[in-house]
């Protein structure tokens, strides 16, 4: 369904630093993808101040692709402040976040469609043999068991940051550095549904990773201690009557 710019019910944000490879083919899959669903979408994308030609490779894309959006930080400010600049110009009643690197597959996009028709929020989770090399894989694994257990909660992939959620969810959620990694978290805290699904891993074809081991365990720790900590200190109450 083509694009309508009063009522617009997909919104896929996509953060971007040194992906101008990436960026073309990615659009593309979305843009093949999204012609077959009945929905209207758009495709916002912001560059987080790429060394690259990321920008350029954007503003391309965007010649052929009217359903793409375009914004560009002054200075190279990280993902969670890229995810809070894309969920808040988004205009959909539902948002989904999806990396740029196409590891995250948008051939996927059709059954988080499905799944959020019967929850808030829906995460995935990536299954089979993972694209990435061992310690990488040990260290996100280790990552989520330490963070289920000192969070108290069930996520299975908290590292797989491929999600679609209510624009509702979004509302009043204040973000910090490394909070994107706690998003379904946060939801919950709220009185959100929180649903995971199986996704594919693809393996990087152009570009390197951002993220090893420093980010996925050790650097996220004082992160989760502050999710710990907003959890505990969270106001919960009913008033049961007025007159």
């Amino acid at each position: 369904m083509k694009n309508s710019e009063k009522d617009i019910y997909l919104s896929i944000c996509v953060p971007v630093f040194n992906e101008e490879d990436n960026i073309p083919i990615l659009v593309d899959r979305i843009v093949k993808v999204m012609e077959k669903e009945d929905c209207s979408y758009e495709i916002v994308m912001v560059d987080d101040c790429s060394t690259d030609n990321s920008w350029k490779a954007m503003i391309d894309a965007k010649d052929r692709c009217p359903e793409l959006r375009c914004l560009q930080f002054e200075k190279n400010s990280g993902e969670s402040a890229a995810e809070d600049a894309l969920l808040k110009a988004s205009r959909g009643k539902v948002l989904m976040t999806i990396d740029a690197d196409l590891e995250n597959e948008p051939e996927d996009i059709p059954v988080f469609l499905e799944k959020i028709k019967n929850f808030d929020c829906v995460c995935g989770t990536r299954v089979g043999k993972r694209k990435d090399g061992f310690i990488k894989n040990m260290s996100s694994r280790l990552a989520n068991r330490v963070r289920n257990s000192i969070l108290q909660d069930n996520i299975t992939d908290a590292g797989c940051t491929y999600r679609v959620f209510r624009k509702e969810c979004f509302e009043n959620v204040v973000m910090y550095n490394g909070f994107h990694r706690f998003l379904p978290t946060l939801f919950k805290m709220k009185g959100f549904s929180v649903a995971e699904i199986p996704v594919g891993h693809a393996k990087r074809i152009y570009g390197k990773s951002k993220y090893g081991v420093w980010n996925r365990l050790f650097k996220s720790f004082a992160d989760m201690l502050a999710v710990r900590w907003m959890r505990k200190r969270m106001l919960n109450y009913t008033v049961e009557q007025e007159k």
